[in-house]
């Protein structure tokens, strides 16, 4: 064997090496990594189900309306009118004990919630105490496909709408540090300080209340119309002031940072190489500004993407539209556990997997980063 052919061999033995290495590596990283996540969902959903059942004091309080509901019903029937007094007690009490044994209420408290965290992990979210679909189901799962369509429509407009224009318009000025627009959303950017539905009352009173050019609120007028591009555009319709709401009480705010952040970015020596070559602001940017900026960019993107599922709780509250945000209003008012349980152990599920999908992308884009490596000292 010749000593080229050794060589070869030596290379590439010492390649698949690596690259065994690296798939060890890799691997290890995921399997850590999967095991925290799930750890921290865990513990999400349990800390969910302790706080939304107020630790069993929601229990007496479901106690005490079901007590008043049989005491109701059985009131309006004639035969129990006609029963002794210790008959009456009697059907009382038992009436009491089936509806609370339907509930799951003739169970301790701690022995339920490790059975609701087993069905939540499970995404066997059960049905609901006292809320109920449009076609009239208790099943959570079915009340949350129901609202997601209108929250992911709203949130989705309004999220995408402001993520692209507040980056697009940030690049702009950070080419035009210190120029009328950059001091203007400067001396602007507090108005963000204002919640969205804050800014959706003052459009409600402006365009619906005084100039009566746009609904008040809901997702779609009464009675609704029947032709597919008279619905549609009358969704549309519905949907400009709440998106509007949500836009104008965060493009500030959202433009101010993302400009900040490039800023200090367009700073860099090899920027200033850049610009002495001769290269346009336009190539600067894509090579020199958002390429290093892309895993900060991608991370902010991927958030909002998931935020979208929790809605806006008051803003949809307000403009009366039927989304996650109004259903997990309601949840909390009517201490609907199953409800509020449900719309948490998606998000949690949605957020863990997000940020664990995240640590790979950073690898893809970002040849600084290396999944379960270690920075080796010089």
């Amino acid at each position: 064997m010749t000593t080229e052919s050794k060589t070869i061999q030596t290379v590439a033995g010492a390649k698949r090496k690596a690259w065994v290495g690296t798939l060890s590596r890799v691997a290890k990283y995921t399997a850590l990594r999967s095991v925290t996540m799930l750890i921290t969902v865990v513990i999400g959903i349990y800390l969910t189900i302790l706080i939304a059942n107020m630790g069993g004091y929601v229990d007496e309080i479901m106690r005490g309306q079901i007590r008043e509901q049989v005491a109701m019903t059985l009131r309006n029937q004639e035969e129990y009118k006609q029963l002794s007094q210790e008959a009456k007690d009697a059907r009382f009490q038992r009436e009491v004990m089936d509806e609370e044994q339907r509930l799951g209420l003739n169970q301790p408290f701690i022995v339920r919630s490790f059975r609701f965290l087993w069905d939540g992990l499970t995404l066997n979210l059960g049905t609901a105490l006292r809320m109920t679909s449009d076609t009239g189901s208790r099943q959570v799962r079915l009340i949350i496909l129901e609202r997601l369509g209108p929250t992911l429509l709203l949130m989705g407009t309004s999220q995408l709408l402001l993520f692209f224009t507040s980056v697009y318009l940030a690049l702009i000025l950070s080419r035009k540090y210190g120029s009328f627009f950059d001091r203007a959303v400067i001396t602007l950017s507090p108005t963000s300080s204002a919640p969205s539905w804050f800014y959706g009352i003052f459009l409600i009173l402006i365009f619906a209340a005084l100039l009566r050019i746009l609904p008040f609120g809901g997702m779609i007028g009464a009675p609704p119309p029947e032709n597919s591009w008279e619905y549609t555009l009358d969704v549309l319709k519905h949907i400009i002031l709440p998106a509007s709401a949500l836009f104008v009480s965060l493009i500030f705010i959202s433009i101010y940072n993302w400009r900040t952040f490039f800023l200090i970015f367009s700073s860099e020596d090899y920027v200033e190489m850049a610009k002495a070559k001769g290269l346009s602001d336009r190539e600067i940017e894509r090579r020199y500004v958002l390429r290093p900026t892309l895993p900060t960019i991608i991370t902010s993107f991927a958030l909002m993407l998931i935020s979208l599922w929790t809605g806006a709780i008051v803003t949809e509250t307000v403009f009366n539209w039927p989304g996650l945000g109004r259903t997990l209003f309601s949840a909390v008012g009517q201490y609907d556990t199953p409800v509020i349980v449900g719309l948490t152990i998606i998000y949690a599920y949605l957020l863990a997997i997000t940020v664990f999908l995240l640590d790979f992308i950073y690898a893809l884009v970002d040849p600084r980063v290396k999944v379960g490596g270690r920075q080796k000292k010089a």
